[in-house]
């Protein structure tokens, strides 16, 4: 198969047959810590049929990868795809666990059939399937994370046109369907297997005209280096839409890298480093093999060589910044200011190659390296990650230079660059921006700490479209902890929130007003008693619903 504000938390207290890459060492890549890219999303962080109830996948394995998007089939679901005897990974039962990890998650409608390909009976037969899907999500109102109606997949080749009629007037059809059942949830697609621009222009022009434009643009990049791609694909879909007058969509690329990429962790890092370069809004790794199991980055529910270039990315946090390849060799990198780390993903080329490091004079005179390296084992054998060295370097104009010997090509690599002393070891603050922001929209201010915070969190009328911010909070030993939180209220009078955590009863947290908007300074504080490990930890307009798993 293919809003008020809210800126700041602060606790106080097998083989593999591949396309090879060019084998020239020598390469460099350069990472810019000064030049901000957006904050860290973790865009690249999710997958398709990628969770399943129970402990498939264990929530402990899941919270270190900060999960961003995931795709999952309908309430109901007969498909039984890759071989599967049984349907797998209702979006429904595991919407519980989704919320836990800190992601959202499309329902992919069509896989409401048991066939792939989908195998299409008639117009009432489907209708009646989507009024079923779409009244079980607005009767789940203890659900939140439900942000998206994949209303089909991958229909340049999919779509029954002889029998259904064509498929931009099948899209009309059955997204005015959708909205006459509910009005809230976004309608994503068209969920093309392949970008092509003809077939993007045809469907926007029907669906400006017809008022049926989707809230989030989806397409798929499956080709084996399509990576190569992402750059000229946003290119020409944005053109497209300031050519017909449409406003800027986020994209969705909910299924990325072929069957022979995506067990192999360099890739990975291409993924990521291209989908943060262009602005992708969230991406979810292809499900060719076995669901349930985050598409491979688990075996027997152990980590595989690619969950360590995923989980070093879910360490990430502050801003992305930016990162320059040279020929294969690329990766992405993040700097947290408020804790003075920064973190790099890399890999691609082979032999001895360079990471070159600027903008690091905020961290003093010298640092602290650690390189580390995962396997390239595939999807089917367990596997850990390796420290390959950790060296202290002069920072000299502000720069380092990071010579890497000896690469593999398979390989994803990180580099940790630290202050030689000065930094925690467990994360006490955490960005509103960097956490799950559902209704709710990022902001940048100069005086908000890593220049980023969270505003307009104001929808409180259902558990769609309810406003909040929910937490991946690690503490080292289950006790009470002093919550701040840093705010702006320019409203003129105390403002409140709901505070909750993991699935606990709610409490409530008043602002007293401030001098403006996106000026912070102020803060409140609560006390709330954690678990040691992971926590969630919701602030939200009102008190919607936080049922976890």
């Amino acid at each position: 198969m293919r809003r008020s504000v809210v800126p700041v938390l602060l606790l106080v207290l097998a083989g593999l047959v591949v396309p090879s890459p060019a084998q020239a060492a020598g390469n460099t890549l350069t990472v810019n810590v000064g030049t901000t890219v957006r904050p860290v999303t973790h865009v690249a962080a999710g997958g398709l049929y990628a969770v399943d109830t129970g402990s498939k996948p264990p929530l402990d394995q899941m919270y270190p990868l900060r999960l961003n998007h995931l795709t999952q089939p309908p309430p109901g679901t007969q498909q039984l795809g890759n071989g599967a005897t049984t349907p797998c990974c209702d979006g429904a039962l595991v919407a519980g666990k989704v919320t836990s990890a800190g992601a959202q998650q499309f329902w992919r409608l069509p896989d409401i059939y048991p066939n792939f390909p989908y195998r299409w009976v008639s117009w009432a037969d489907w209708e009646s399937k989507v009024r079923t899907m779409v009244t079980t999500r607005t009767a789940a109102t203890g659900t939140t994370n439900v942000d998206g109606y994949e209303l089909w997949n991958e229909p340049d080749w999919t779509w029954n046109t002889s029998s259904a009629g064509t498929f931009n007037a099948g899209w009309t059809r059955t997204f005015q369907l959708i909205r006459s059942l509910d009005t809230v949830t976004p309608v994503v697609g068209p969920s093309y297997s392949i970008y092509n621009h003809d077939w993007m222009v045809a469907f926007l022009t029907n669906a400006k005209n017809t008022a049926t434009l989707p809230d989030v643009i989806v397409w798929h990049e499956l080709d084996d280096h399509s990576y190569n791609n992402v750059a000229a694909h946003v290119s020409d879909y944005r053109a497209i839409e300031t050519s017909l007058g449409i406003s800027p969509r986020p994209i969705s690329i909910n299924e990325y890298a072929s069957p022979a990429q995506v067990d192999i962790p360099s890739v990975a890092a291409h993924y990521m480093a291209v989908f943060e370069r262009y602005g992708i809004r969230d991406a979810e790794r292809a499900y060719w093999y076995e669901a349930g199991t985050l598409n491979g980055l688990l075996y027997n529910n152990a980590p595989t060589a690619t969950y360590w270039a995923y989980k070093w990315y879910g360490d990430m946090a502050g801003n992305v910044v930016q990162t320059v390849p040279q020929s294969w060799l690329d990766g992405v990198a993040a700097y947290d200011s408020t804790r003075r780390i920064v973190n790099v993903v890399f890999g691609g080329d082979s032999g001895a190659n360079t990471v070159k490091v600027n903008g690091l004079a905020a961290l003093g005179s010298q640092v602290s390296v650690k390189l580390s390296r995962t396997g390239t084992t595939g999807r089917t054998t367990a596997s850990s990650a390796t420290t390959v060295s950790t060296v202290t370097y002069p920072v000299t104009n502000g720069s380092i230079t990071v010579g890497v010997s000896g690469m593999d090509a398979l390989a994803a690599y990180q580099l940790l660059i630290t202050p030689t002393s000065g930094v925690p070891t467990w994360q006490q603050r955490y960005e509103a921006e960097n956490a799950t922001a559902v209704n709710a929209n990022r902001f940048s201010s100069a005086s908000a700490s890593n220049g980023g915070y969270v505003g307009q969190i104001d929808g409180a009328a259902n558990s769609r479209n309810q406003s909040f911010v929910d937490f991946l909070v690690n503490v080292p030993t289950a006790r009470a902890y002093t919550m701040t939180v840093g705010y702006a209220n320019a409203t003129g009078a105390t403002a409140t929130q709901g505070l909750a955590y993991n699935g606990g009863a709610w409490q409530t947290l008043s602002y007293p007003p401030t001098a403006a908007w996106g000026v912070f300074g102020s803060t409140v504080s609560a006390s709330v008693t954690l678990k040691a490990g992971w926590n969630v930890i919701r602030l939200a307009k009102g008190a919607p619903n936080l049922a976890t798993t």
